[in-house]
């Protein structure tokens, strides 16, 4: 195991070599042995979905259970952890810091890095590692302050973790957080030849006073959704069954789009921090939701309070040309499609109704993209319209 651990200045790309201890933690699990009241609950959902236009074969429709990931295991598994360690179940876990809260979080980049050893294109998956544990954070209005890598192989090729870890400095530098240090493990026959596995675990802070964690969500508010810049990075097994079926190369052309499918495949994961703490600043924002596994019908209600959920407008934005081919190469139902993949909205703001007319103002005056998405309902879970 090489560590790289920061000796001098956040500022600083000194890294000497160390040991370190290295833990296990999930980013829904509250650092405290005393769980805090920010946390969010999980509740029971509901969806009314679209059907599909009629299939023109007997072609088996593709699901993410099929494809070997079991959402509702994983919410099984939350369950049992929250009789340990009560109070889990936001994006981020909040740890108390004085007047502030130190917000951490950790994750991966999943089955994208299959995808990233048949194109080649390593440079931009460390970018996908430091989004999807920022985004997270920033969910609690945290500014991230610190990053942490875990790169591990079986066999150490240089110039290609130089690669990774030039996407990650990228990453680091796009959400304004310093790259701390990170850990290098070269485990023999553990994976397979030219492979690697990525971890990334961030920290953040914000103020106790400005924590948002939609405790003051009401029925009314809006939904503001923050377009994506394609899949990001979950439902890859998924993806990868569809790429499969489909009998498409990664080389060959997107369907209706512009760029390759690998391209497409592997456009880096939207970091959202710039933008999402500067429309914060301006207030109004009462909850945010990260796009990721589980889509809009498992995340949108992890801000809420109990008694309300959301209706989502489908037609608020055009479904991006990758979603369309993947649901119709995968035969997927539009009801798994809403729960595995973000379908073009990377992140969702619940704001003020008058909040929401600033925002989708200065989204008219081309300062960034927004649309209305949905808004806050009486009941529970997420429909669609």
């Amino acid at each position: 195991m090489e560590a790289r651990i920061l000796q001098s200045s956040p500022s600083s790309c000194c890294f000497s070599s160390g040991s370190i201890n290295r833990h296990r933690f999930s980013s829904i699990i509250s650092p405290s042995p005393n769980p805090l009241s920010v946390s969010f609950p999980q509740k029971t959902r509901t969806t009314r979905v679209l059907s599909m236009s009629k299939k023109d074969d007997n072609t088996e429709s593709l699901s993410y259970k099929g494809s070997g990931v079991d959402i509702d295991a994983g919410t099984e598994l939350v369950r049992r952890i929250a009789k340990m360690a009560p109070g889990i179940g936001g994006f981020g876990g909040l740890f108390p810091l004085g007047d502030s809260y130190l917000v951490a979080g950790t994750d991966g980049v999943g089955t994208k890095l299959k995808l990233a050893f048949e194109t080649g294109i390593h440079h931009t998956i460390g970018i996908d590692l430091v989004a999807m544990s920022v985004n997270d954070i920033v969910t609690s209005g945290a500014k991230p302050l610190f990053f942490l890598d875990y790169f591990a192989t079986s066999r150490l090729d240089v110039d290609l973790a130089e690669k990774v870890i030039k996407g990650i400095v990228d990453g680091c530098g796009q959400s304004d957080c310093a790259l701390l240090g990170g850990e290098t493990a070269e485990m023999p026959d553990f994976y397979a030849e030219g492979e690697y596995d990525l971890s990334g675990f961030a920290v953040g802070i914000v103020k106790k006073d400005s924590v948002i964690n939609g405790k003051n969500i009401v029925a009314g508010d809006v939904l503001i959704g923050l377009p994506s810049s394609g899949v990001h990075s979950n439902g890859f097994s998924l993806v990868r069954k569809v790429v499969a079926r489909s009998g498409l190369s990664l080389k060959d052309e997107l369907p209706g789009g512009s760029t390759t499918l690998g391209e497409a495949l592997m456009a880096p994961t939207t970091i959202y921090v710039k933008q999402v703490l500067d429309i914060i600043s301006r207030g109004g924002v009462k909850g945010i939701a990260h796009i990721t596994g589980g889509g809009f019908t498992d995340n949108i209600p992890r801000v809420f309070p109990d008694g309300l959920g959301a209706v989502i407008h489908t037609d608020a934005w055009e479904l991006p040309p990758l979603f369309k081919w993947i649901q119709q190469s995968g035969r997927i139902e539009d009801s798994e499609m809403r729960r595995t993949f973000n379908l073009g909205i990377g992140m969702v703001l619940v704001v003020s109704p008058e909040a929401a007319s600033r925002i989708l103002g200065e989204a008219k005056n081309g300062d960034y993209v927004a649309y209305s998405i949905g808004e806050v309902i009486n009941g529970e879970g997420v429909t669609y319209h």
